[in-house]
């Protein structure tokens, strides 16, 4: 399990984040980044960031779970938006799937994404300890 490390001399993190994140001796796992699309490739949440935001985590905590993860191995988030105000009023919803020690995090407000409808992507990389790594193969045939 990663550990954070908030420096005592540099400014506290005002959210779900850690300035740091120390990995153990687990799996790395990169995850690709992941947008607001449900399990039928459509759009989840058309408009509305809130919807978006919950439906993305729910995505990579999919993913995670299909190699015996969860949320509390992400040691890192890459977050790409194009409303950060609508974005950081999302915190509520990001609480709901991150305790301490948070992740570090990257938040950029961008011009676009592939699709207009669609309003965030977010990429991390966890570490998923050994003990419950599964690997892709046998991952896949539990998952179907």
């Amino acid at each position: 399990m990663a550990k954070s490390f908030d420096p005592s001399d540099l400014w506290s993190p005002f959210g779900a984040f850690s300035q740091s994140v120390i990995a153990g001796e687990g799996k790395t796992i990169y995850l690709k980044g992941q947008v607001s699309l449900g399990p039928d490739g459509e759009v989840v949440g058309e408009g509305d960031m809130a919807a978006q935001v919950a439906q993305v985590l729910k995505n990579i905590s999919c993913v995670l779970g299909a190699m015996g993860g969860r949320m509390s191995d992400i040691v890192s988030l890459q977050q790409f938006t194009t409303d950060i105000q609508a974005f950081m009023r999302c915190a509520e919803i990001r609480s709901r799937f991150f305790d301490a020690p948070y992740p570090v995090t990257t938040t950029l407000e961008i011009s676009s994404l592939y699709d207009a409808r669609l309003l965030v992507e977010i990429t991390a990389i966890a570490e998923i300890p050994v003990s419950r790594f599964v690997m892709p193969d046998a991952a896949l045939e539990k998952h179907q």
